[in-house]
């Protein structure tokens, strides 16, 4: 197994990062629908294999991503890096969400009771809160360090210019820096290699990529010309009420995606590997990723994923890829 410092930190983390945004009932985002009895197991062969890194949200399926994955973590805590995050609404109040010290005071209290632990190895702001002055928010995140419930601190969905500002106030109150930022990274979408990963990297946070699997279109389950499967998660966002989630289902069932999903089949069926296990160990090689956040919804989607990270792309392979999948 190989482990990596995250970040400017001694703490090391697993390449394959096991996200557990799907643990719990069908919620917003296509998100859940994983039972606790599956999670379970995801969990346990997960850490069976060596891998040490798992990630929630409070915002996971109401909060059952965080008790369904700390019950599963029992006798396991100490050999988990266990990471949550918080921003998203947690209640109707004007201070049931965002980075401000009473929400996420308040968060981070009920996401270690949720997580059945009295602290998280990595606390990460769910995204960026222009409500909220920064100085207070690097504040509180390094009040909850020096308090022990926290050991280190991340961001998620930050631009560049965000992440300088970020680590500026750390620095300016002699506080605590990030050393995790997770940025949305796969073929179907490479824009994090202009600034954020560069930027991250030279500010000492290591990158952890999520949806490296572009909404499972990258697995070569999305057909030209055919509706998403009912049970899939672009079939849940497409047919969602929301006008937000349809167009972020959108995103990847595209022309241009399809094209890099045949790119990645035709890899795939040269290495006799799975279009996944090829999409994930080409995220895996790239320049400012620590680790790669998979988001498996049964045990036999997790072990399809896993190979991503124990196989190697020849160079001719990653040039097709590169060329394939290039945004200029």
């Amino acid at each position: 197994m190989t482990y990596t410092p995250l970040g400017r930190s001694g703490l090391k983390v697993s390449r394959a990062c096991l996200g557990t945004m799907n643990f719990g009932p069908p919620g917003g985002a296509g998100v859940g629908s994983c039972d606790e009895a599956e999670a379970r197991r995801i969990v346990h062969a997960f850490t069976d294999a060596g891998h040490n890194f798992v990630d929630t949200a409070d915002g996971y399926t109401g909060g059952h991503s965080e008790e369904i994955l700390g019950r599963a973590l029992k006798g396991r805590r100490d050999s988990v890096v266990l990471a949550t995050k918080a921003f998203l609404p947690q209640g109707p109040g004007p201070n049931d969400r965002g980075l401000s010290r009473v929400h996420l005071t308040r968060a981070l209290d009920a996401s270690l009771r949720r997580l059945g632990t009295d602290h998280v190895d990595l606390y990460q702001c769910h995204q960026w809160d222009p409500d909220t002055p920064l100085d207070e928010t690097m504040a509180t995140l390094d009040g909850f360090v020096r308090a022990g419930k926290v050991r280190h601190l991340g961001c998620s969905n930050f631009t560049a210019v965000q992440i300088v500002e970020a680590q500026w106030s750390a620095a300016r109150g002699g506080g605590t820096p990030f050393t995790g930022l997770q940025t949305q990274y796969s073929l179907l979408a490479r824009s994090a290699e202009a600034e954020i990963l560069p930027t991250a990297t030279r500010h000492g946070l290591g990158g952890l990529a999520w949806s490296p699997l572009g909404g499972g279109v990258l697995t070569g389950r999305y057909r030209r010309g055919d509706a998403p499967p009912a049970d899939s998660r672009l079939g849940r966002l497409l047919a969602s009420p929301s006008p937000r989630a349809r167009a972020w289902g959108g995103q990847f069932l595209t022309e241009r995606g399809l094209e890099i999903a045949d790119a990645v089949a035709e890899v795939a069926a040269g290495l006799g590997a799975a279009p996944a296990a090829v999409a994930l160990a080409w995220v895996r090689e790239r320049a400012g990723v620590a680790s790669v956040v998979i988001g498996p919804r049964t045990l036999a989607q997790l072990t399809e994923n896993l190979a991503g990270f124990t196989l190697d792309l020849p160079a001719d392979a990653r040039a097709l890829l590169d060329a394939a999948s290039s945004e200029e």
